[in-house]
């Protein structure tokens, strides 16, 4: 894969899959902007194991759900003048059992949409034009990568918010792939469980692993994806061996979709 030099924006990318991320698209050679909303602390080790691979890393906060903060995002990497990858992975969720319709609000759905929906859609139209502008002198097409989810397929997952958010994203990537082709690809990931602090910090530590070992004993594939593995995928989706991808949604699951 020649990215060697290319520029990439990860949302998210203070800890977990978006840090994992980052660092996979650094070692290949990528000029990184990393983004946190809240962890600054994180964000700059981040950064700091990123600019370990020999690469120019900016560090910005910016909550995607306010458009402002996704312009000065992509203002970030202005002074390179072309934008080769983004990667859409910032993403929240409120923990609540699907049959349980009192636990969400309205103001839950808005929250949540607004960073797994909107957010994404809000990264890509301020980016556009620097995609663009790498697109013509790559004569390759830019790439966005979403990260989504299984439930947004299977209905699963934290919440019906959460779900019904990411079944959005997946819909907007069909949308945006038609829509901005020849120059911008759009793809997207749907992970199934992913052993995270992310995931930890939502359903607690004794909750958590009670949810991975019934996962590790019922998947096809007896395993537990990691950040680091959904994080491959995601690069190859970000690099030119995906050149010829675009409107994909791409399951990576350890095979629970094939389970009854």
């Amino acid at each position: 894969m020649a990215v060697e030099g290319l520029c990439a924006i990860v949302t998210g990318s203070a800890s977990g899959l978006g840090a994992a991320t980052a660092l996979l698209l650094a070692k290949a050679g990528m000029r990184i902007v990393v983004n946190y909303a809240n962890s600054k602390s994180e964000a700059e080790q981040t950064a700091d194991l990123c600019r370990k691979e020999g690469v120019e890393v900016v560090v910005v906060q910016g909550d995607v759900s306010r458009d402002e903060d996704c312009r000065k995002i992509v203002a970030a990497a202005d002074p390179w003048g072309r934008l080769d990858v983004l990667v859409n992975n910032a993403g929240t969720t409120k923990h609540v059992p699907h049959d349980q319709l009192d636990g969400l609000s309205a103001e839950d759905f808005q929250r949540i949409f607004a960073v797994n929906t909107i957010g994404p859609f809000q990264m890509i139209r301020a980016a556009r034009p620097l995609l663009e502008a790498a697109a013509k002198q790559t004569v390759r097409a830019s790439a966005v990568v979403n990260v989504s989810s299984v439930a947004g397929i299977s209905g699963i997952g934290s919440s019906v918010a959460y779900a019904a958010s990411k079944g959005a994203l997946n819909t907007m990537t069909l949308s945006l792939s038609r829509a901005l082709a020849p120059s911008i690809r759009v793809n997207t990931v749907c992970p199934g469980y992913i052993d995270t602090p992310w995931f930890t910090k939502g359903r607690g530590e004794a909750g958590a692993k009670q949810v991975r070992d019934a996962v590790v004993a019922r998947v096809p594939l007896r395993a537990a994806s990691t950040a680091e593995d959904i994080a491959q995928l995601v690069t190859f989706l970000a690099s030119p061996a995906s050149g010829h991808m675009t409107g994909e949604v791409v399951r990576m699951d350890a095979g629970m979709h094939l389970l009854p």
